[in-house]
């Protein structure tokens, strides 16, 4: 069979395809190989369903008649997991009246058989190229060959971008790249529209409690003390957009009633005001923070739980994905160099080894910190990375002399480089307000509740 490749399909992609009939779906298989491709074939709607489950698809390719169904409602179905990746339907018997519905619910393009190489190549060029553009890249989580914990939350934020009335909550310990995630989900939401708006952020940890309502709901002139001026808020200016509530467990126990009226209602009133305003668009929010613990602990309503854990797409710890490392690298380093504007260099085998044997306390952040300071340390004319060998020399295990005492470690050593930062920040500023909790909070840029939590998690602070 002649070759079909064609430089301008872009490599690395996975297509399923739906055949019953084994002659055709070679030969389709070996379309997808000639262009760059891998593919996996099913010969039943229940197969397919079965790879969808296990594996990252960017293109599929479907029969219309199968012997446990039609390609069609296998399609609908893939629509209602939240799958968009572009679908090529091949059918023997046309029928205008499936295509025209099919297509109309966003199905990619509609062939009949028998089928030109010509034709159905292009077909896959622009298929491809159109899941490109599309699909979320989850900023280098979301490969084909990246873990099972991220295949699954791939598929999860493809469902949520695919239910946009859906109030999303995202899970993970801090570092993981709840922010991407979000941004993932934004933009594959808004991926059609011809002039997407922007995303519209509020950090809950960095107000202090009697800002946070009007930073959320906006203010009318003089609602409060030194209000010269309306106000807009950020539900305003996310009105049609998505509204990201990051670290959503630092929201002030006497404010969480309203915003579970927020949530619930979509409803909310400037301060000042009586007039009733209503949202309409995405929240997503995001903690690092068990919010089961937290409710137990008093800090947290139980229903305003239970009304953002409505759709959770929790992030694992890199340290239980590993095999994510070699390709976040890759990633990173593609993005970093574009920033630099500079040559990309390659990584060492021994350095991705090293990298895969440490377990990241501050998970993608503390990677991204790693490779861009070693990025910035190698020769821009050098072909290999240089390491950071500080960072190497930190994290190489040492046998521990014979007959010595285990000396206790301080509390920075027990710490990941982020918690320790942190920690060194508030020691110090406690002294400089000597000891006064809200200076301290001032100095830090921090709300007083969470240097409250940040106390209790490290008592040994309070006698700074």
């Amino acid at each position: 069979m002649p070759s079909t490749k064609s430089n301008e399909t872009p490599p690395g992609f996975r297509c399923l395809i739906l055949e019953d009939d084994p002659i055709i779906a070679e030969m389709l298989g070996q379309v997808v190989v000639a262009a760059g491709g891998t593919a996996a074939t099913a010969s039943t709607i229940q197969r397919a369903h079965e790879l969808v489950a296990l594996n990252v698809f960017d293109v599929f390719m479907l029969d219309h008649v199968l012997p446990d169904g039609r390609g069609g409602s296998f399609f609908s179905s893939l629509r209602e997991q939240g799958v968009l990746a572009p679908c090529i339907m091949l059918t023997g018997v046309p029928e205008i009246q499936t295509a025209v519905e099919l297509t109309r619910n966003g199905l990619f393009d509609y062939l009949t058989k028998p089928l030109g190489l010509s034709q159905l190549h292009d077909c896959l060029r622009r298929a491809v190229a159109h899941a490109a553009i599309s699909q979320p890249s989850l900023h280098g989580f979301g490969s084909p060959d990246c873990s099972r914990g991220m295949k699954a939350v791939r598929r999860l934020v493809q469902q949520a971008a695919a239910n946009p009335r859906t109030t999303i909550l995202i899970t993970g310990e801090t570092g993981v790249g709840k922010d991407l995630i979000a941004r993932s989900i934004h933009q594959l939401t808004f991926q059609k529209a011809e002039s997407p708006p922007p995303m519209i952020s509020l950090n809950c940890s960095n107000l202090p409690a009697d800002m946070f309502e009007a930073e959320l709901f906006g203010a009318a002139k003089g609602a409060y003390t030194g209000a010269h001026q309306s106000r807009t808020g950020l539900a305003e200016a996310a009105q049609g957009s998505t509204l990201f509530l990051d670290e959503i467990a630092e929201v002030p126990l006497p404010l969480q009633a309203k915003l579970l009226q927020f949530l619930e209602t979509r409803e909310y009133r400037r301060l000042g005001q009586t007039e009733t305003l209503r949202f309409k668009g995405r929240i997503i929010a995001a903690t690092n923070q068990p919010l089961h613990e937290a409710v137990q602990a008093g800090t947290f309503r139980a229903d305003l739980w239970y009304r953002l854990d409505v759709f959770n797409i929790h992030i694992p710890p890199l340290r239980e994905r590993k095999e994510d490392v070699a390709a976040l690298v890759e990633f990173l380093l593609d993005t970093l160099c574009q920033k630099y504007e500079r040559p990309r260099p390659i990584p060492k085998r021994e350095d991705l080894d090293a990298l895969q044997a440490h377990d990241f306390p501050g998970n993608v952040r503390e990677l991204r910190n790693i490779i861009e300071r070693s990025l910035l340390q190698t020769p821009a004319d050098a072909n290999w990375l240089e390491m950071d060998r500080a960072w190497l020399r930190r994290t190489r295990p040492t046998a521990p002399m014979e007959n010595s005492a285990p000396s206790p470690a301080s509390p920075e050593r027990t710490l990941s480089p982020i918690e320790a930062q942190e920690y060194t920040l508030i020691r110090k500023a406690l002294v400089e307000s000597g000891g006064v909790l809200r200076q301290t909070a001032a100095r830090i840029g921090m709300s007083h509740q969470t240097l409250m939590r940040r106390l209790e998690k490290w008592p040994e602070l309070k006698a700074a």
